[in-house]
């Protein structure tokens, strides 16, 4: 059974050029979109519009800093501080190079801070090996499924 990835991500052409860049990948892995904060603490504990979806956490979940309603810093303190979500592989994926905001993420429990490259070809490069790595080649931590790779 493979898992997911979670893609929390409110700019539409950073949006667009993520799901690009992992359709590149060939990663067979499913990936949810949600577009602010508030969303994506609902799918992760199942309420709101999500209360009806299937149990089981995302391989990863990617995730923007600067979100509408909660912000990418807020759900990452909120998955880390639940029991059931906190060994969710967390990758902040953003344009801010700020030092605070770096310092916050890891102080906070994420596992990786990306800054988005500007240009395309790069972009695409990172976010397919980040795919790659949390989806794939990433152990995750016992008591959690092993995503297996299809091969078609």
């Amino acid at each position: 059974m493979l898992k997911p990835i979670l893609l929390v991500e409110d700019d539409k052409r950073d949006l667009e050029l993520t799901l690009i860049a992992l359709e590149r990948s060939q990663l067979a892995n499913d990936v949810i979109v949600l577009r602010d904060g508030a969303q994506a603490l609902d799918y992760l504990r199942r309420e709101g519009d999500h209360a009806a979806r299937a149990e089981g956490n995302p391989a990863v979940i990617l995730l923007d800093l600067k979100l509408p309603k909660v912000t990418g810093l807020e759900v990452l303190q909120a998955v880390r501080a639940d029991p059931a979500l906190r060994s969710i592989p967390v990758v902040m994926l953003t344009s801010s190079q700020e030092e605070s905001d770096v310092l916050r993420s890891y102080e906070l429990g994420v596992n990786a801070y990306v800054v988005k490259p500007v240009a395309f070809d790069q972009f695409v490069s990172a976010i397919a090996e980040l795919g790659v790595f949390w989806a794939v080649l990433n152990e995750p931590p016992p008591g959690s499924l092993k995503a297996t790779r299809r091969h078609e």
